[in-house]
């Protein structure tokens, strides 16, 4: 496969020059390891999945390090996490010399309790997400951002059954004592059948004969593995009475829709789940640009108890915000455009805000310009959007 450029290389390479180390995180196969061999092809480069390596690590771990030249990359740390003690006492030697060390790791938590122990202060925290729409052409709804089943989509039924059955035996076990996988499987075709519905764990346990804690413990594991994004509620008082429950996603709609059953364009066309697939590779597309671009992840849903919903709100620079209702057809009418406009002038009046508002819909085939749906509402086409954003 020929190396697709990522947004996130600015940042790394603007990390490298104001920190001695930098750690990349996010899910597995999402690109880590091909992002880092392509901005330092001249890198010393160790495998931390490799047994042989693992053992020479811990047998003699100062001659190992030793042997390493810098700058030097160290993939999938999560499995010898006592590495971050050893570099830390390395950079401690030569603390002002940026761009030593580049660690790689699937699993966030560990590898957070790792910086926040024996790397703060000296090294820059990243995350890569799969492909974006902005960052690779073949990312649609059907098939997601993961790079090997974009490269290969008449195989990603089977790559993505493969992903999932690597994740559940490395992965959550890692993470967690999942002892039951089988319930655990269930549990994320479960998920993936209440995609874009307000997170309930009642809901989710009472059919597993789990508790809601289990729940709690397993969503945890998913969300810290970048495996679903949880978006929460707009938390502003405007003088509504809210739902504070927040919104549940499978982060990657490649996945969802493998969990789903769903193989084709075809099946997509007719499935009932197709504008909550929709709505969630909106959202998750979102959060890679705010990811990619080093701001911080901004994302909330609204909804409140007298049936008034607005599927985003994404706050911007200089207190604006921007709703963002999506539509999975082509043709967007005046009517849709109620819930954004009640939204904004509650926000308009209570805040002051400034607020933009969009429609974000299906390209058709023959391209046309933004247009104004209703009064301060834009329909857009989601390519269009995403590529301002």
């Amino acid at each position: 496969m020929r190396y697709v450029p990522r947004e996130l290389e600015t940042q790394v390479l603007k990390a490298a020059r104001s920190f001695p180390a930098v750690i990349l995180t996010g899910p597995r196969r999402a690109g880590k390891t091909w992002l880092l061999q392509h901005l330092l092809p001249a890198a010393d480069y160790h495998l931390l999945e490799d047994p042989t390596v693992v053992a020479r690590l811990r047998a003699d771990p100062q001659g190992f390090l030793d042997g390493v030249r810098v700058p030097a990359i160290l993939d999938e740390v999560q499995n010898v996490p006592e590495i971050f003690a050893l570099v830390r006492a390395r950079l401690d030697t030569r603390p002002r010399r940026m761009g030593q060390w580049f660690l790689t790791g699937s699993q966030e938590a560990g590898l957070m309790r790792g910086v926040t122990e024996s790397m703060a202060g000296r090294a820059a925290v990243l995350q890569l997400l799969p492909f974006s729409a902005r960052e690779h052409r073949k990312v649609d709804l059907l098939r997601g951002g993961y790079p090997e089943a974009l490269a290969r989509p008449g195989m990603a039924p089977l790559w993505f059954a493969s992903y999932v059955q690597t994740y559940l035996e490395r992965d959550v076990r890692a993470v967690t004592s999942v002892r039951d996988l089988t319930t655990f499987r269930r549990f994320l075709a479960l998920l993936a059948s209440r995609h874009g519905q307000v997170l309930n764990k009642t809901d989710l346990a009472a059919p597993l004969g789990v508790s809601v804690p289990t729940i709690t413990q397993w969503l945890a594991v998913l969300e810290t593995t970048v495996q679903i994004l949880v978006v929460p509620p707009f938390y502003e008082n405007l003088g509504k009475r809210l739902i504070k429950s927040p919104k549940l996603y499978l982060a990657d709609s490649g996945l969802a829709c493998h969990l789903l059953g769903i193989e084709t364009e075809a099946e997509l066309a007719k499935s009932p789940f197709r504008g909550a697939l929709f709505e969630g590779f909106i959202a998750s597309e979102i959060v890679k640009a705010q990811v990619n671009h080093g701001r911080r992840r901004e994302i909330y849903c609204f909804r409140d108890q007298q049936g008034l919903e607005v599927d985003f709100l994404v706050p911007g620079r200089s207190g604006t915000v921007t709703l963002v209702e999506c539509k999975t057809g082509q043709t967007v009418t005046p009517e849709m455009a109620v819930p954004v406009q009640r939204l904004a002038g509650a926000m308009k009046s209570k805040r002051g805000r400034a607020v933009e508002m969009f429609l974000l819909h299906q390209p058709s085939r023959v391209r046309t310009a933004t247009e104004a749906v209703a009064a301060g509402v834009r329909a857009m086409a989601w390519p269009d959007f995403l590529a301002k954003l």
